[in-house]
């Protein structure tokens, strides 16, 4: 049983910890590779398994922490697409190769972030909220938050460029993925991804949420404006190259 392995905590913990900075923080950043290191110890979709808990109670800290500072025009758009993604994601659940999902998107991620710091010269104002845009774009987050809990890279593709404000921007970050998140724990019991010994691991993880979530709400105080869309789009590229290595070597 991996919980009586010390080594299991020597990944999990910090899987925790991050998810719950990182989205708090930043609104979701670096919370992509907690199920690539809680998968060092299990399989990856135990670590799955294990997260999903954590990050619908990362949620309730989260959406708390920023009540009433989402923008509810990209919510309209973004959820109704992410639904379909994640109905596609738990249908393909079985028959998908995970590390091509990753590997796109960290293509993906990899190249918006290139393009953003050495193409062409960036307007000062932000886009406008896109119907077109944030329902491709939500859909691969709903589809690739269901398959990997990687949704945040192609969230972060549609919402970087409109420039909110850093609050705005980590609320509706955070109270469209706990959407997504609780609407998954019903495939997820479907598809029998809930073990025992998964949720009893959940329990004992779950103390960590309220630190690391007051941790990356504090984080974002502190933080500038200007230097916080510098880490986010920096954030990104560190998850898609961890993405790219996950999905060639998966």
């Amino acid at each position: 049983m991996f919980l009586s392995e010390p080594l299991f905590y020597l990944a999990a913990v910090p899987a925790v910890l991050i998810t719950g900075i990182s989205k708090t923080g930043f609104g979701s950043g670096l919370a992509v590779m907690a199920v690539p290191l809680l998968s060092l110890m299990v399989s990856p979709r135990q670590a799955a398994a294990i997260m999903l808990p954590l990050l619908c109670l990362t949620d309730v800290f989260g959406t708390r922490a920023f009540w009433n500072q989402w923008d509810r025009r990209n919510l309209k758009i973004l959820l109704p697409a992410s639904l379909l993604g994640v109905l596609i994601g738990s249908l393909s659940f079985r028959q998908l190769d995970t590390g091509k999902v990753q590997l796109l998107l960290g293509l993906i991620s990899v190249g918006f972030t290139l393009n953003f710091w050495i193409g062409r010269k960036q307007p000062a104002e932000g886009q406008p909220p896109s119907l077109a845009k944030g329902g491709f774009w939500g859909a691969l987050a709903g589809f690739s938050s269901f398959v990997a809990h990687a949704g945040g890279p192609p969230a972060n593709v549609y919402l970087l460029p409109q420039k909110l404000d850093k609050k705005t921007f980590v609320a509706t970050s955070i109270i469209f993925f706990a959407v997504l998140n609780y609407v998954k724990l019903v495939p997820y019991f479907m598809l029998g991804l809930f073990k025992a010994e998964t949720l009893q691991a959940a329990v004992v993880l779950c103390p960590l949420v309220p630190l690391s979530t007051w941790l990356g709400s504090r984080v974002n105080n502190f933080i500038a404006e200007k230097h916080f869309y510098r880490i986010c789009y920096l954030l990104l590229l560190v998850t898609g190259f961890k993405l790219i290595y996950d999905g060639v070597f998966a």
